[in-house]
Parts: structure tokens; sequence; C-alpha cells
């Protein structure tokens, strides 16, 4: 594989990963602005900005969008996320321009019709209802809100109905003509590509863009609560415990994944073994960590029937508090093999190599080695984990939210207690 970065006259960086075996390519346009970036008055701006960025063009349809390149073969989509918004296309080798002129044309010229755009509000509005009836993606829209309450960080991507409603094509062009500059902007590819050619092809497509640097985004303060909705009605019980964790940059970021890998990274974890095999007390059960440019998320989901859930939490808390006591190195070297495992893996496809790239780019301000990455972990002990683990755990404040029939559900305060850990404050 071969990396190579420049930097675009009006500050937007270039980065691809030639992979000479490849007769495709994934490019994008990676944009430092997501849900995180908007004002209160502008809660589901960044999505209704990346549908909107395919309804039609100064020269293209919205059907000849999609016709261009599933002509040649290709697939063009977008993503909207807490602190990016991405617009990617999967293409052939020979038809990188097109994919470049498209992804140029539809950030640089789109009209923002406001025909197309009643339309989409309708559209987003329909999905917003679908997330609703959805236990599973709205108990992760309460465990953010309660981590992060009052703040952008909190707040949903999709927006709401009200506020999705009440956006005009003026208040698009105002949004993107804040955070859409060169400086917040990455032009990424992976797979079929040749580096000279795509700089080329990004200065012919996004030199209009200024060299305004990014609007700075408003510190993450974690605090911690709890939110239950209780749902009667529904078979099973949606739980997620969470507590802060590690930013993107932070020294202990991998120790953190790998924390995450060894108490509910898979079939073999202790959560999964401690709660699902040996006492059956739930369906599902995993841990996450989410990483933020200044802040992180580390949370335990589980799904389980309402009567499991007095016996839910008490065995919850106990492998947590247990896994900063006896950790072993056998554990430690199993989630290393993971963490190992799904760098390599996400080097052998394009799409994710090229997000991978971006990411690096904003966090760090260039592209991380695989073997730096691998180091990285593999520099980590038993002692480090079993640190965190206590800091995160027994120190920090938690967080809960739940989904379902939870009435039974022990409260966040019992739960603190349990860990040796403060309340959140009322």
């Amino acid at each position: 594989m071969s990396v190579n970065m420049t930097r675009l006259a009006n500050g937007m960086t270039v980065v691809s990963d030639q992979m000479p075996h490849l007769k495709s390519s994934a490019v994008g346009v990676w944009v430092n602005a997501g849900s995180r970036s908007e004002d209160e008055n502008e809660h589901g701006i960044s999505h209704l900005l990346e549908h909107m960025a395919f309804k039609g063009t100064e020269i293209r349809s919205a059907v000849q969008i999609v016709e261009e390149i599933e002509s040649v073969g290709g697939d063009v989509n977008a993503s909207t996320g807490i602190e990016n918004t991405s617009y990617f296309v999967r293409i052939l080798e020979d038809d990188l321009p097109l994919a470049i002129d498209i992804l140029g044309d539809i950030l640089a010229n789109s009209t923002f019709d406001e025909e197309e755009l009643e339309r989409e509000k309708q559209v987003i509005i329909q999905e917003i209802g679908a997330a609703y009836d959805m236990p599973e993606d709205r108990v992760f829209d309460h465990i953010l809100e309660q981590a992060y309450p009052d703040q952008p960080l909190g707040r949903t991507i999709l927006g709401t109905p009200e506020t999705v409603q009440g956006f005009s094509s003026f208040d698009i062009e105002n949004y993107m003509g804040t955070h859409y500059h060169g400086p917040n902007m990455i032009l990424s590819a992976a797979g079929a590509v040749r580096h000279d050619d795509l700089v080329d092809l990004g200065e012919k497509a996004f030199s209009g863009f200024s060299k305004t640097p990014p609007k700075p985004l408003q510190k993450a303060v974690y605090k911690g609560g709890e939110s239950r909705d209780l749902q009667k009605d529904l078979m099973e019980a949606q739980v997620v415990l969470g507590f802060e964790g590690c930013s993107f940059t932070d020294d202990n970021y991998y120790v953190a994944q790998l924390l995450a890998a060894i108490l509910g990274g898979g079939m073999s974890s202790r959560l999964f073994q401690e709660v699902r095999e040996k006492r059956g007390l739930c369906y599902s059960i995993y841990t996450l960590h989410w990483g933020f440019e200044d802040s992180g998320l580390f949370g335990i989901h589980a799904a389980t029937a309402a009567e499991h859930l007095p016996e839910l939490l008490p065995v919850i808390t106990g492998e947590l508090t247990r896994v900063a006591e006896d950790l072993t190195q056998q554990e430690l070297e199993r989630a290393r093999a993971q963490i190992k495992a799904g760098l390599l893996m996400g080097t052998e496809s394009p799409a994710s190599r090229a997000s991978q790239l971006s990411r690096q780019v904003v966090l760090y301000g260039r592209p991380r080695l695989l073997e730096e990455m691998e180091e990285t972990v593999a520099d980590v002990s038993v002692a480090d984990v079993r640190a965190l683990a206590e800091k995160i755990f027994c120190s920090g404040v938690p967080s809960m939210a739940s989904v379902g029939p939870v009435q039974n559900l022990m409260w966040i305060d019992e739960v603190a207690d349990r860990l040796g850990a403060p309340r959140p404050k009322a």
C-alpha cells in the first residue's frame, strides 16, 4: 500500500492509499461537520443537507446524478455522523474523473430547490418516525442525551419533526457556508487510484471552496444521568449503562478499546459468558467505546425480558468491578488479537480504508501507519487496563438509558453505589 497526502491551496486535504491489486476505488469527501456542529436552532440540518446534496445542481437533476454513476456500474451514497458528514462513491478505476466531478458538483453547485426540499423533509420525518419505532435506536439516543445533556453532542442526528419542518433553503446555504470550507474538508480515496491524478481532479472540482478556518466545536461536558422510556407493551427491554470514555486523541484510547473487547467484544468476553451463557439473563449483550474529538462514551448494551431486569445490573456491575481486580494476561492477549485483526481487516476494504484515512487526518493531522497503531496496542499492559477500568467504572459518574417494560430495573443511584462511584447530580 502507498499512502500519500497533499494539501491544496485552499486548505483542503487530499489523501489516498493506492491498492494495486484492485480494479475499483472508493472515493469521498469527508466534511469535519456533523450534528455536533449545529447550533440549537439547527438541530438536524446536517442530515437534511446530506439528503439535499443529491437533489439537483445547476447542471444535473437528481435523476441525472444517480444515472451517471450507475450507468458505469458505480454507486453513490452519503452519511451524517456526530462529528462529520461523508459523501462517497464506489467506482471502477477509469471512472474516477466522473466520481470526482459529481462529488464536486453536488457540494459546490446544489440548488436546494424548494419543492425538492419540502419532499425531502417528509422523507426525513418518516425516517425519524421509523427510528422512534426501533427501541434499540431510541435507547442510544437517550444515553447520549443523558451523558451530554443540553449540548450538541447529546442531541440526535436526525433532528425532530418540528426542527426539520422549519428549515428553509436559506438555512441550509447558511449552514453550508459556515462549515464547508477547504480546511474542513478531506478528499480521500483508496483502491485503484493514483495520488497525482486525485490531486489534479480535486484541484479542479473543489478550488471554489474558501480557505476560511473551521468553526471550533462546543466543548463536550460529560455529566451523567438516567432516562426511562417505559413501554409496557414491548416484549423486550433495552438497557444501556454508560460512562465517560476516552477521546480519539487520548493516550488511553486503545486501552479503552481493549477493555471494551475484554468485557463484551465477542462470545468469549466476560459479560457474554457470565450474563448470557452462565445465567441466561439476556439475548444480547455487548460493549461499545465511542471516541469523539474531546470525550468518549463507554457503554454496555443489553436486551432482555422484563423478568430478568432485577438481576441484570447487579451481575453487570459485579463484572465491571471485578475486571479491575483480576484481569488476566490471557484475556488481554485475546482482546489484542481482536483489535489487531480489526485494524488489518479495515485496510482490505477500499471504502473502510478511505474512511479510516480521513478520520486520521482530522484527528492527528496525518494518516497513521498500521504498524504505529499495532505498536500502540502491543504496548498496553494488564496494569494499564485494570487502572483504566478502575477510573471509568469506580471513579466516573454513570449514565443509564432504558426503553421497554423497565419498571423493575435498578435505579442509577444504586448502580453508582454498587460500583463505589459518584452519583449523578440531580
